[in-house]
């Protein structure tokens, strides 16, 4: 009895001073670890030693480089605990944190058996269980093997629904819709998004808990309709979705008692990081939809909150969000006419993905896209080509394969390269389209109608161009409706029907002043000085006139002032990591946040 209480004393004792060394201001790592550590050498019983390494290892985790070390603790944590009773706290602990550790060493194959064999004896520890079924299906997500994430989910909700844990129950169901979102089972989709509406209007937890499901479960209905390329028929769940942040934002989480059940010690996402996803889908719809400056605003809302979370917490969802942001945000700045801010942010894109290599891994088709998009605005159509075909390389992505395609025809279609314009034809065509997205579908019937154009087919263009402009009417697509309105009365023009094609290109001109398309306006104003040049109108002559040449010295002032920046040498990369060096005008870049 008295070594049992000489044993709980010195470990108590080393214990508190290991703890004051790591709370103290500032903290001295090094002698909390130097304590922890002088307790293996009183030899102590197998529970407190396995305690020890959990917290040696946590600690090196935690503060130091010796990741390594980290992991041996852990390990040995692991070891000694899995088959001790009554230290559900440490064993699990140990397989969580090493299974992270293993992650970022890039060691997902001795992770998941690890994980397996937690998850296998955690079924009398409710939350751990809940935990690494969702650290699991996290791990196989990130490997694409979305079937295994989504059975596992799949276990989730039937154990959380065991559990009696409404909250948790639901948060399983909406992280295997968002993976079937991902996996494009359309139909699963729906109907696993239709079980978690129900559920959430029944639902009689926590208000502010309550209010995170819905806007879960809002992200994932926007996304979905945004995925298709349904910009109109989203309105309704997006104002939901703005409203429900609105009501979280304003619950005051502290007068609410907190759950007994360990099962809903969960969240989904702080709420400034649901504010930040929220932002970041507005901006997603704003692009779609066609108006850019309803982006840039969102945009830089977003970009704000994010550089003051990041001062707090740099958590790598934070960089995501930033990335893709940043994406959006490029494509603005290009169909604006601002070339010399969108190559700069492409720059700063790459200079998030540095922050954590992985980015590259899932964005690298992006940025070459973009980079792409870049080259073609600048007329550099031999470097928009590479860019194009480095993305196809890395896009894993049929949706942004056929973006990617798209533009890519556009390229030959302005190079007047016919025989490799007609190799990608095939995989263009409306009407055999992988894609189910309704706004690419339209998009494809445009850049037919260009082809038929260029090809002078008139009849076949005219035809393509109004299935374009029905489908992007029926889902307000903006831009798209101006481009072919423009491209109609360029037809209407060259067949001499002057009245027809007045009619198309002044709607044209007035919805890419909303949107603002710069190339769109130009393209219109050059068509209206021709016009009312031809009907003798010499007042709208002269305006037209006037606006051509404003946004002719516009756009070439920009591009002489982008061509001239270091960043524009990234054009010419197309493989390897990205070419820093070239980075002379980062402060500039930088500002931009």
């Amino acid at each position: 009895m008295a070594s049992t209480q000489s044993s709980d004393s010195w470990y108590a004792s080393l214990l508190g001073l290991a703890e004051s060394f790591r709370i103290s201001n500032p903290p001295n790592i090094r002698l909390c670890i130097h304590c922890l550590q002088s307790i293996f050498s009183f030899k102590p019983p197998p529970k407190i030693e396995a305690r020890t390494h959990l917290q040696l290892g946590n600690i090196l985790m935690t503060h130091t480089k010796n990741l390594d070390l980290a992991k041996t603790h852990l390990e040995k944590a692991w070891e000694l605990s899995a088959n001790m009773t009554n230290m559900d706290d440490v064993k699990f602990e140990a397989a969580s944190h090493l299974a992270q550790m293993y992650e970022k060493q890039n060691q997902a194959t001795a992770s998941k058996p690890l994980l397996r064999r937690a998850i296998e004896i955690s079924q009398q520890s409710p939350f751990w269980h809940c935990r690494l079924l969702f650290q699991l299906a996290q791990i196989h997500a990130l490997e694409k093997d979305y079937l295994s994430a989504i059975s596992l989910l799949g276990v989730g909700v039937d154990f959380a629904a065991a559990a009696h844990s409404e909250y948790t129950t639901l948060l399983f169901l909406l992280s295997k819709g968002m993976l079937l979102l991902i996996a494009k089972q359309t139909k699963e989709v729906h109907e696993c998004l239709s079980q978690a509406g129900s559920l959430i209007e029944r639902y009689s937890g926590q208000a502010v808990q309550k209010e995170a499901l819905k806007v879960f479960f809002l992200v994932l209905q926007v996304c979905h309709f945004l995925m298709a390329g349904q910009v109109k028929s989203v309105k309704t769940a997006l104002k939901q979705l703005q409203q429900s942040i609105q009501t979280i934002t304003q619950i005051h989480t502290d007068e609410e008692p907190q759950s007994s059940n360990a099962v809903d010690l969960f969240q989904w996402l702080p709420k400034e990081h649901m504010c930040v996803l929220v932002y970041l889908v507005t901006v997603m719809h704003s692009m779609q939809a066609g108006y850019m400056d309803k982006a840039q605003k969102y945009t830089d809302k977003a970009l704000m909150q994010i550089e003051k979370l990041k001062m707090l917490d740099a958590h790598p969802l934070l960089s995501s969000f930033q990335l893709m942001l940043l994406e959006h945000i490029i494509m603005c700045r290009l169909i604006m006419g601002n070339k010399t801010v969108a190559i700069q942010e492409i720059f700063q894109a790459c200079h998030v993905c540095q922050s954590q290599p992985r980015l590259f891994t899932t964005h690298g088709a992006q940025i070459h896209t973009l980079l792409g998009l870049y080259a073609m605005s600048m007329n550099c159509m031999e470097a928009a080509e590479a860019q194009f075909k480095t993305a196809l390389r890395l896009s894993e992505s049929k949706e942004l394969s056929l973006f990617i395609n798209m533009n890519l025809a556009i390229v030959y279609l302005r190079s007047g390269r016919q025989q490799e314009l007609m190799s990608l034809l095939d995989r263009i065509d409306p009407d055999n389209l992988e894609s189910r997205s309704h706004s690419l579908k339209a998009s494809a019937c445009y850049v037919r109608g260009l082809q038929a154009f260029f090809q002078a087919r008139y009849n076949d263009a005219k035809k393509y161009l109004r299935e374009t402009l029905k489908m992007a009417n029926a889902e307000d697509l903006n831009r798209l409706t101006s481009c072919s309105l423009v491209l109609l009365g360029h037809i209407f023009l060259s067949l001499g029907n002057n009245q027809e094609a007045l009619n198309m290109v002044s709607p044209a001109m007035q919805l890419a002043g909303k949107i603002p398309d710069v190339h769109v306006q130009l393209w219109a104003s050059s068509l209206l000085k021709d016009l009312y040049r031809l009907s003798g109108d010499q007042a709208n002559e002269a305006e037209g006139y006037r606006l051509h040449t404003s946004f002719s010295q516009s756009l070439l002032k920009d591009h002489i002032q982008s061509s001239q920046l270091s960043e524009h040498g990234l054009i010419q990369w197309t493989d390897g990591p990205c070419p820093f060096h070239l980075n002379t005008s980062s402060a500039s870049s930088h500002a931009l946040l």
